[in-house]
């Protein structure tokens, strides 16, 4: 039950917006909460014991540290400061060891569901290369929806509580809903528990201003995924499942596609979810921020699937930052002398390295995921270590860099690069997304445009009119919201007659250019299976 289908948007979203208006405002989260499992349940069935088990896992750990935090308080209150030192150290390294146990729990159930068989399949392709039997049976394991984005709502959670950014919730309510919102079970965004755990539980009533601008953003989610994301898939499908040889013009056409379509698709499905969430009252946070106006391939992972950038910033970026082998690394380059910009890059490589594996990895259990992370790290690892070099290059030429025509050559470049990644990303096998790629440099044919390269693409000319236009539409209007210029809420301050000849047009642009009726074949959500 996808957030795109009649299902959840017919029936399942009015009918636990109707029950939790009509119920006593005490019982709403628990309306809630019955919610997400039956929504869990609905789409992984007995898999709704994972979410459940997490929520009750993190809830011990989370009264536990704060156990040995009281504990420690305790015995340290009235002694000397070297004791209370002592004792506080004691204290810490036991919370260290819990925090530790908890996230190898957590993120070892996710491995194990998730990359148990890709080590296994890989480990056998070893064995055979050295002509030995395979060391394991492969056997599919079923995977939970959404696995990935609530665990690492679970780490955070218990490691900001030890960090003592978060107080231990007691309540495992709280923490079940949390874990298990339903619009944002399946694809995030990935929240910590300050953003949301209050907010959700707290239950507002609904109002009819809440419901209007999250009916909007629900409509433009799916007028990026039903007209754009949908139509463009059939192109995509056809060129990258294609195990022969590929012009590379159609390979070119075929990333840009997949681009626009991952785009459309996952912020327009993270705009129903944010609707849908707004609907209640919640404010989720933004997953995305006009990710195509950015300058470089740093910027545009500050812009693109905001929350799980964030996470990675949080828990791992910087964490590595402040360790003993980094610091060590900081004081030797005071103490030699080596320079800002080299301190800055070796310590930028050493914080960014775990960062891109984790970002790959992430993503699912492929070697062309890996890879994709691997190429972020090194694209912005390039972009620091040049980045002296260009300024005095632009100083030189007399250029400025917040001139209009740098910018642009600024953004096209990024571009590039984003195209470039998605290739590898979409590509099934990183042996597929090489070939593809070279066929760039050395099968060039722009002749192959014109039918011979997507001869079985099932697409009229009124659909790629229809893509071509609509695309245009939602880039005016990022363009508008990067200049701060329209919001839901300037939106609804418009008067009367122009705000509802607006509403008029999303709605009847879904109903009539939406790509579904007789023949359509539903396209799963993309990042559904990550």
């Amino acid at each position: 039950m996808g957030y795109n289908t009649l299902v959840y948007l017919i029936l399942f979203l009015p009918a636990v917006l109707l029950v939790y208006q009509l119920v006593p405002q005490r019982i709403r989260k628990y309306i809630l909460i019955l919610a997400g499992y039956v929504y869990f349940y609905i789409c992984s069935k007995w898999l709704v014991l994972y979410v459940f088990g997490t929520a009750l896992f993190i809830h011990h750990i989370g009264m536990w540290e704060d156990v040995l935090k009281k504990k420690c308080a305790a015995e340290a209150k009235g002694l000397e400061r070297k004791e209370q030192s002592l004792i506080r150290s004691r204290y810490k390294r036991m919370e260290r060891i819990l925090l530790i146990f908890g996230i190898t729990v957590l993120l070892g159930v996710l491995g194990y569901l998730k990359y148990s068989n890709f080590f296994e399949e890989n480990l056998n392709l070893l064995a055979a290369a050295m002509g030995r039997d395979p060391f394991f049976v492969v056997t599919k394991t079923a995977v939970p929806i959404g696995i990935s984005f609530y665990t690492l709502q679970a780490v955070g959670y218990i490691t900001d509580v030890y960090w003592e950014k978060q107080s231990a919730e007691y309540n495992l309510g709280k923490l079940m809903l949390f874990l298990c919102f339903f619009p944002q079970v399946m694809e995030g965004p990935i929240s910590l528990y300050q953003q949301t755990g209050e907010q959700l539980w707290n239950c507002r009533g609904l109002t009819a201003e809440n419901l209007s601008q999250g009916a909007v953003r629900i409509f433009w989610g799916l007028f990026k995924k039903l007209v754009i994301a949908d139509r463009l898939n059939v192109l995509v499908k056809v060129v990258f499942d294609k195990e022969t040889d590929l012009h590379g013009s159609v390979v070119i056409v075929a990333a840009i596609a997949y681009t626009i379509q991952l785009y459309m698709e996952f912020s327009g499905i993270m705009d129903v979810v944010a609707g849908s969430g707004k609907m209640f009252g919640i404010i989720l946070p933004e997953n995305f921020r006009q990710p195509f106006f950015a300058r470089s391939a740093e910027e545009f992972w500050r812009r693109w699937h905001i929350s799980l950038g964030v996470w990675f910033k949080t828990y791992i970026f910087y964490p590595v930052s402040i360790s003993g082998p980094v610091k060590k690394w900081n004081r030797f380059a005071r103490e030699h002398k080596l320079g800002r910009h080299l301190t800055r890059s070796v310590l930028s490589a050493v914080c960014l390295l775990p960062v891109w594996l984790a970002n790959g990895l992430w993503h699912g259990p492929r070697w062309s995921y890996i890879f994709f992370g691997i190429y972020y790290f090194v694209i912005i690892m390039a972009e620091i270590l040049v980045t002296p070099l260009r300024d005095k290059l632009l100083e030189k030429l007399g250029i400025n860099e917040n001139s209009r025509g740098y910018t642009a050559f600024r953004i096209v470049k990024t571009w590039i690069i984003v195209v470039v990644g998605e290739l590898f990303f979409r590509a099934e096998t990183l042996t597929r997304g090489m070939q593809m790629f070279a066929s760039i440099f050395v099968s060039f044919d722009a002749w192959a445009l014109g039918g011979a390269g997507f001869e079985a693409v099932e697409l009229r000319v009124v659909d790629y009119i229809a893509v071509l236009v609509c695309t245009v539409v939602v880039w005016i209007v990022d363009y508008l919201k990067e200049k701060d210029r329209i919001s839901t809420e300037k939106l609804a301050s418009l008067k009367t007659p122009v705000r509802w000849a607006v509403y008029y047009l999303l709605i009847f642009g879904v109903i009539i250019l939406g790509a579904y009726g007789a023949g359509y074949q539903a396209v799963d959500l993309i990042y559904a299976k990550f």
